[in-house]
């Protein structure tokens, strides 16, 4: 992120802005419209989101006023209502993508079927595309770098989110020629696989969140899939399926993190992981041979080696949100993205017992769960990926509780675009 404040503030002397496109205004929506309209250099004049009044909601709460907030239905329209210096609303996500002065659009639904789609239309009518969906991400990222990358576009996820803030870490430390021994983030919630949006709902209304946000957040599937994408942006692997999850403070992931002859949990470097005791925080584990280093990790009160841990105590989701479409637009660098095939999946578990003919209800719902695996390893039991369901995926078959449920098993909605996407870079890779 080094001189961007310098290129943003040059950008904006220029009389030039980068125009980014939303498409979502939850939470993190919010978050970034009130963030990028507060920088220099960057503009958001056009929401998607599939209620209009939380589209007008999310410009007013940043300070625009009502008067100058258009509801469009066309791209024409939108496009003049830019043109004029206004700001645009619309129910079609699709629009957002075809606005000529947009320069990036940023996905922030955190629905899979449609962060696909997004992204899909977004490279194919030549936008950078952020994903704030990392959802969708470890479901079909890699052929969308694929696609992005054939049209000289950037496909990148996040800053902010703890994947992005990793990778952070990890290219800081990789750059340095420090060996990653494991990667990870801090796990915010206890643990109950069993939770869903009822059981939920109290503490989501206190924190005034939505209860399925946070029963992804507590049955640990939103960990998986962040984890995942750690995993296919980087090469580290999980150490087994649904991790190990181990308790301590930041002091104790160099003894931790290292070898079980050395007294740790690894049988090989190069994991991701999460750890109960350090959130919000993310973290590397990283090692040397040289005996310079060590002596200057030493001198530096970093340790006396072989292992060191780089710490970062702090992610600020949507708030950094805004740099990866900056960076994407004037650098043309991902923050973070998948590096080729996957590496890893979030394979789709039940959450009780379930019958043939029930519908399964995703991410953050009653009847399954997420948990990471190898993508070896779930390509050889024919593993569902859990970005893959959606409301209308029926189960053809009784799956016991904690059984992890397989292509076979199910009947999907062949026409999701997900789903095509999905057997593209099924058949690519």
């Amino acid at each position: 992120m080094l001189n961007l404040n310098s290129k943003l503030k040059e950008l904006e002397e220029k009389g030039g802005k980068i125009n980014i496109g939303l498409v979502g205004t939850g939470q993190m929506g919010r978050g970034i419209v009130d963030r990028v309209l507060r920088m220099r250099g960057m503009n958001i004049p056009i929401i998607a989101n599939r209620t209009i009044e939380k589209a007008r909601e999310t410009f007013e709460l940043a300070g625009i006023s009502p008067q100058n907030v258009y509801e469009v239905n066309t791209v024409s329209q939108a496009e003049k209502a830019i043109q004029q210096g206004k700001y645009a609303v619309t129910e079609d996500f699709e629009i957002v993508t075809k606005v000529l002065p947009v320069d990036v659009i940023i996905e922030a639904t955190g629905v899979p079927e449609v962060g696909a789609n997004t992204a899909l239309k977004s490279i194919y009518n030549g936008k950078h595309v952020v994903m704030l969906n990392v959802e969708a991400d470890v479901t079909v990222g890699p052929i969308l770098k694929k696609m992005a990358d054939s049209a000289g576009i950037v496909y990148t996820g996040s800053a902010g989110d703890e994947p992005g803030a990793i990778k952070e870490l990890f290219d800081f430390a990789d750059s340095m020629g420090f060996k990653v021994v494991a990667a990870g983030k801090g796990k915010n919630n206890p643990l109950n696989r069993e939770a869903n949006p009822d059981n939920m709902r109290p503490e989501a209304e206190t924190r005034g969140i939505n209860p399925r946000m946070l029963t992804s957040f507590v049955d640990a599937t939103n960990t998986m899939v962040e984890l995942t994408a750690v995993a296919n942006a980087t090469g580290l692997i999980p150490l087994c399926r649904g991790l190990v999850g181990p308790t301590g403070a930041v002091k104790d992931l160099p003894k931790i993190f290292s070898l079980k002859e050395d007294g740790g949990i690894l049988d090989k470097c190069g994991v991701v992981d999460f750890v109960f005791g350090i959130a919000p925080g993310v973290f590397i584990v990283v090692t040397t041979d040289s005996p310079v280093t060590k002596q200057i990790m030493s001198y530096i009160s970093l340790g006396d080696g072989p292992n060191y841990v780089f710490y970062r105590p702090y992610h600020l989701v949507c708030v950094e949100t805004p740099l990866s479409a900056a960076r994407a637009v004037l650098y043309k660098e991902p923050t973070i993205s998948p590096i080729g095939a996957p590496v890893a999946e979030t394979i789709t578990v039940a959450k009780k017992d379930l019958k043939a003919g029930e519908h399964l209800d995703g991410i953050g719902g009653y009847t399954v769960y997420g948990l990471i695996d190898t993508a070896e390893n779930a390509k050889k039991e024919n593993a569902l990926p859990i970005g893959l369901i959606n409301e209308n995926t029926v189960l053809k078959q009784d799956v016991k509780k904690g059984q992890a449920i397989s292509y076979n098993m199910v009947e999907l909605e062949n026409d999701s675009t997900i789903l095509q996407l999905r057997r593209i870079q099924d058949k690519f890779f």
